[in-house]
């Protein structure tokens, strides 16, 4: 997740983004290249029931010819393949939006919002958290993820960074009881370049846990941690997340983490790391590994490419049942609403909304855990809010 969204905001840190259709049975009837005793047509090149459509004819044909070499049959096949797939997997997500939620699938009173550095490094003031504090007190919003970072490169954490830490603290105290407010530290790692942090070092790992240490002592109440592009089965991470575990447990804080989304696809991850830089999903072993060490995860349901609400719908309830199933019963399983607008390759604005995230979100809850009390939704992000993401969230989760 970038802090920064709409330009409002300083950029602080990193962000916390078929089968083939049956034949009919006249299959027998086409006599190669030279047409022979085909199905009879009409003019808009349809054929008689039972028979083989005339572009599945001519696909036959081009695949038999002569001059079609392996290499360009291999290639069609694949394009096919893709084609075929992108429409059964449109048409699966579709169907996977569709039912009525479960009664009660609602607030538990364990939602979070991620917020910019403003809140940290003197920009806002009392009036601010007064007004803060009137938009959330009738929500279901109890951790506030509040951008403290970035991390350095080499995990230290300068505490320049965070000048008005503990007044936000006392005051969100004094306004909204019960609330805590946790610090949300970020870097960008070195997975998929040459600049970036490192988490195979153990001396960049030790110096994130003194950091997290670090903004304990200055009054935060959990840390929360988004370390991006985090690729699927990282050993280093877990070992970080297990140091990590022992400071806050010690300080009786919260450790949160924002988290990839999981396969949609057995082992995609690993098929797209094949061709590109960007491995994009966690599995949902790795996912479930990371759920077991930490408090809370908030899975960054957003920025998938999806073209229509209804896509986008149903890829977050899917997420939202494949999270279910492996993470534990005692961890807050937070599921990313998109709260700001954006229309690029990554995130059309049209199709990633609050509306479809929290009707998804409770699709996925009906379907798989209904009565799951650790389970919330993760607000991304305050300043690019609208009213029209808050009416959604009250709306569709709240009331």
């Amino acid at each position: 997740m970038d802090e920064q969204r709409t330009g409002t905001e300083v950029d602080t840190g990193a962000e916390p983004v078929a089968e083939t259709p049956a034949t009919p049975g006249g299959a027998g009837t086409d006599r190669g290249a030279g047409g022979g005793a085909g199905a009879p047509e009409d003019d808009e090149g349809r054929t008689s029931p039972g028979r083989v459509p005339a572009w599945l004819r001519t696909v036959g044909r081009g695949w038999r010819h002569p001059r079609l070499r392996w290499p360009k049959r291999v290639a069609l096949a694949l394009v096919l393949m893709v084609v075929l797939s992108t429409l059964a997997t449109g048409i699966a997500l579709r169907v996977n939006y569709s039912g009525d939620p479960a009664p009660g699938t609602q607030t538990r009173n364990r939602d979070a919002l991620w917020m910019g550095h403003a809140w940290v490094d003197g920009r806002k003031k009392d009036a601010d958290v007064k007004a803060l504090a009137k938009r959330l007190r009738a929500t279901g919003i109890r951790d506030l993820y509040v951008h403290a970072g970035p991390l350095e490169h080499d995990g230290t954490l300068p505490e320049s960074a965070y000048p008005k830490a503990r007044w936000l603290v006392e005051a969100v105290h004094r306004e909204l009881p019960g609330v805590r407010v946790q610090a949300w530290l970020g870097d960008v790692l070195a997975t998929e370049g040459e600049v970036g942090m490192r988490l195979e070092r153990a001396a960049t790992r030790a110096a994130v846990v003194r950091s997290a240490g670090q903004i304990l002592d200055a009054g935060f109440e959990g840390a929360h941690f988004d370390l991006e592009p985090l690729h699927s089965d990282d050993s280093n991470y877990l070992s970080l997340l297990d140091e990590l575990r022992r400071v806050t447990r010690a300080h009786d804080a919260q450790l949160s983490v924002a988290a990839h989304q999981i396969d949609p696809l057995p082992n995609l991850h690993s098929v797209v790391g094949a061709f590109t830089a960007h491995p994009k999903w966690w599995s949902q072993s790795f996912f479930g590994q990371v759920a077991r060490r930490v408090d809370q995860i908030a899975v960054m349901s957003y920025d998938t490419a999806l073209p229509l609400e209804s896509l986008y719908g149903g890829y977050v309830a899917e997420q939202t049942s494949l999270a279910l199933e492996v993470t534990p019963k005692s961890t807050d399983l937070l599921m990313g609403l998109p709260f700001y607008y954006e229309d690029n390759m990554d995130h059309h604005g049209s199709a990633e909304t609050v509306a479809a995230a929290v009707r998804g979100t409770r699709l996925g809850l009906s379907r798989t855990d209904r009565t799951r009390e650790h389970f919330g939704v993760a607000l991304y992000v305050d300043f690019a809010a609208r009213e029209k993401d808050w009416s959604a969230y009250e709306e569709g989760w709240v009331r």
